[in-house]
């Protein structure tokens, strides 16, 4: 996959933060090219070109180009076209070897992988492979691991415990429980991990939906197709490392059977039974004396964990979706209907793709492009109690109706004829116009 610029600032953040701890003697050069996931010569290089044009020797030269040796479209349909009505009973192999003769030149790996992409041809079965036992990465941050447990830990409550923990420690960084894991779970998880230590180098996770898309049932997590999750660790340049059995994530798996046999008996003690308590108690009491009990010393001194720098992280772990704008300036999300108000630079954002932003507290923000946009939510279902904040309107035209004559107003309408930009939405939505006339 072609490198992008997003990609390419969290890589150059990172190779900063270890270059500079590098410069100062806290790191080998080993060290630092395993954090960096590269070899040495490679780490070398890259400081040669950083010592030489400064930032602009860390832009990848590859961005925004074409691949020289990309095989041009046409030749690709060619050679399928080729297997399916000619060659079809040939293998790979020997189709290959008619290839040079019909004036195509491609190398055999080319070959096979086009076919197969294309679907012409099924993928070998995987050889068995000879398995050893893992060894815990010698630094904090270089691995970090998160699942969800499901289990009955108060009476009568089933509840989802999210725990981020540290391969080269077992160190936990983040312990809440949920009513369902999900991808917000991962983000708040992978929120208080980050804000407390910085970015990791990988995340090691189960192949669930929230954290990968499988096309089919047992094959491998899919490379292109991302799911939230996925794009955020993209977009942070954190790999994400999918497990295939449960034995392979043996050291979570171990911690959970720990947790199952400890925490259930702790809120038993201390006569916890609601969900908001039980948290609160993680977070004070029982993550603290579980990291002291629980916690190794890591094979080195020092830490692989990039501090933030510079952007908001907020905007990277949420939901981010695209929306066409209609011609009143209005979108769809979730039930809900966003007005975008009068921008200075742009008059109107009818038929534009937006990218909503819906972060952990459930609050929204529309962006195009990098500018953010002001918004206003109209809640268009009346028999649910509404709730203002200085950002958000919604207009329940119902409260406003039923109003006994002469009765004081109350209400914490606003007015929209005095906000910035607003007498423009009126006027280009009926929704606003309908609760602007009720009020009057």
């Amino acid at each position: 996959m072609r490198p992008t610029m997003a990609v390419h600032e969290a890589r150059k953040m990172r190779f900063l933060d270890v270059n500079q701890r590098f410069v100062n003697g806290k790191l080998s050069c080993d060290q630092a090219a395993d954090i960096l996931g590269v070899c040495v010569s490679t780490f070398y290089r890259m400081r040669k070109r950083y010592e030489d044009d400064g930032d602009n020797g860390l832009v990848d030269g590859r961005i925004g180009k074409m691949s020289a040796r990309r095989v041009p479209a046409d030749e690709v349909m060619r050679l399928i076209n080729l297997y399916e009505t000619k060659y079809f009973d040939f293998t790979v192999k020997h189709f290959y070897e008619k290839l040079p003769a019909l004036g195509i030149q491609l190398s055999y790996t080319c070959v096979k992988n086009k076919l197969q992409e294309a679907g012409v041809i099924k993928r070998a079965a995987k050889r068995g492979q000879h398995r050893r036992k893992r060894p815990r990465k010698p630094l904090p941050g270089m691995m970090i691991h998160q699942d969800g447990s499901s289990h009955e830990w108060v009476p009568g409550k089933k509840w989802d415990l999210i725990v981020t923990m540290d391969d080269a420690t077992s160190e936990s960084y983040s312990m809440f429980f949920c009513e369902e894991e999900g991808t917000m779970s991962s983000f708040k998880g992978l929120s208080d991990t980050m804000k407390a230590h910085g970015l990791p180098c990988s995340l090691y996770v189960d192949r669930a939906s929230h954290y990968f898309v499988t096309e089919k049932a047992g094959s491998k997590v899919s490379k292109t197709h991302l799911t939230q999750v996925g794009r955020a660790m993209r977009q942070l340049g954190i790999e994400m490392i999918p497990a295939y059995s449960p034995e392979a994530r043996g050291r979570s798996e171990r911690m959970f059977g720990t947790l199952q046999k400890r925490l259930p008996q702790e809120l038993r003690l201390h006569g916890i039974t609601d969900m908001e308590e039980a948290n609160r108690f993680l977070r004070e009491d029982f993550l603290p004396e579980h990291n002291a009990r629980f916690t190794q010393t890591a094979e080195q001194s020092g830490s692989a964990f990039t501090p933030l720098m510079g952007f908001a992280l907020a905007d990277v772990l949420c939901i981010q979706e695209e929306r066409v704008v209609a011609k009143d300036n209005t979108l769809s999300y979730n039930g809900k209907i966003l007005q975008i108000y009068e921008n200075t630079f742009r008059c109107s954002f009818a038929k534009c793709k937006v990218r909503v932003h819906e972060y952990l507290d459930g609050s929204l923000t529309v962006f195009h492009g990098p500018r953010r946009l002001e918004t206003v939510i109209l809640q268009q279902n009346k028999d649910k109690e509404v709730d203002f904040s200085d950002e958000c309107i919604a207009l329940d035209s119902i409260s406003m109706s039923e109003k006994e004559e002469g009765e004081a107003d109350t209400s914490p309408f606003i007015d929209l004829e005095n906000r910035h930009g607003a007498q423009v939405a009126l006027q280009r939505s009926p929704i606003l116009q309908s609760a602007q006339n009720v009020s009057a």
